[in-house]
């Protein structure tokens, strides 16, 4: 049995399963998903440590909250503003895992905190994700693990993605597939049967998100239902000229390049055409990147390999037609294991469970760091 070594005054845990809290708030903004899932530490070395999701929760940003982390994602946002805010957003999950566990009658024995990105700087070695996760450990009465991405910064890597080793540790090793996250922005998982590979795609519903905000009014386009037009070819082949696209993996990005900025230069474009064209010419956007990078940069796979979407953007249909249509040989289909939203709350439960047993949770082939590293801080 393994037991699990912590930086506090404690040595061990129980040698499982462990009930670990995961916490995520995407770079979409809309609030806090909070899962509790079961977890076997000693599964990790045959590499099937998850045993069973007990529950999950979305606990929406209210509106206010939500305009502050868009202006800090933005860089409009004044030292003594993201200072609060610090404090706003870890009460934000500390509301969202308490009413989780209370509901489920279950307590965890540790949380495992992402926090809301603002910023990112990979180049420069620097991130930025936001919650405080003192009032998350003194309402849940349990330690917790937080900041996971700057250790993998702190030795070469881009502290992103870093999904990749949980989404084998969930679909595990038997036969090739593919995992693409349509979040904020879109990131792929590739397994090949014997090498997995990783990185950031560009922007899935982050430019979306935001027209729907500018244009509709609302903070996303419920499944895309105003997404009906034409896509702006010439628009798309612009865009697809963008530098980010002409790198090499390993490679991550943000808001900070595909976000409030970018939509912003593109306005007076986009706002040429009817609200149907600018929706589906930025669904387009997404799905062609998406399908460029893969097969640009992408592993060798068989046809009829599944592609299994998650994230928010799985259930825009605009942009699941578009990338059906350019990439005929996968077999794309909805990762259905997990509710909506779920998904990245589950990773970063297996994450923290990782940190906790003493286990490297980064990839370097996909990050780009020197070596495999533990992740994670830890606060009583």
């Amino acid at each position: 049995m393994m037991n699990a070594m912590f930086p506090f005054p404690f040595s061990s845990l129980l040698p499982g399963p462990w009930r670990v809290l995961g916490l995520m708030s995407g770079t979409s903004a809309d609030g806090t998903d909070a899962v509790l899932v079961e977890i076997d530490p000693n599964a990790y070395a045959s590499g099937q440590p998850f045993r069973s999701l007990l529950g999950h929760l979305h606990q929406p940003y209210p509106s206010e909250l939500q305009t502050e982390v868009l202006l800090a994602a933005a860089d409009e946002l004044k030292p003594s503003l993201l200072c609060k805010l610090q404090t706003r957003l870890g009460e934000a999950h500390a509301l969202a895992g308490r009413s989780l566990i209370q509901n489920l009658g279950v307590e965890p024995h540790f949380a495992s905190l992402h926090g809301q990105t603002v910023q990112h700087w990979p180049g420069q070695g620097a991130t930025l994700q936001l919650a405080d996760p003192y009032p998350l450990s003194e309402a849940l009465g349990c330690p917790v693990v937080w900041d996971l991405r700057r250790r993998d910064m702190a030795v070469g890597g881009q502290g992103a993605p870093l999904v990749p080793l949980t989404e084998l540790w969930l679909h595990g090793r038997q036969a090739p597939w593919a995992a693409l996250n349509l979040g904020g922005i879109a990131n792929i998982t590739l397994w090949d049967g014997e090498s997995l590979m990783a990185w950031d795609l560009g922007p899935a519903m982050s430019l979306l998100d935001l027209a729907a905000q500018r244009w509709l009014k609302l903070p996303f386009d419920p499944d895309g239902q105003h997404a009906t037009g034409m896509a702006e070819a010439a628009c798309l082949e612009r865009w697809l000229t963008h530098p980010y696209f002409q790198r090499r993996p390993p490679k991550s990005t943000g808001r900070e390049t595909f976000g409030q900025a970018w939509l912003a230069a593109e306005n007076a474009i986009l706002e040429g055409l009817t609200l149907e064209d600018r929706l589906a010419t930025l669904a387009a956007f997404s799905a062609e990147a998406c399908a460029r990078e893969i097969g640009r940069w992408g592993l060798a796979l068989p046809p009829g390999t599944p592609l299994l979407l998650s994230g928010g953007g799985a259930l825009h249909l605009r942009l699941r037609q578009e990338l059906t249509q350019r990439l005929p040989d996968f077999q794309i289909r909805l990762d259905l294991r997990f509710p909506s939203g779920a998904r990245e709350a589950v990773s970063w439960a297996l994450l923290g469970a990782a940190s906790a047993a003493g286990i490297p949770g980064n990839l370097p082939q996909a990050t780009g760091a020197r070596s495999p590293v533990v992740l994670g801080s830890w606060t009583l």
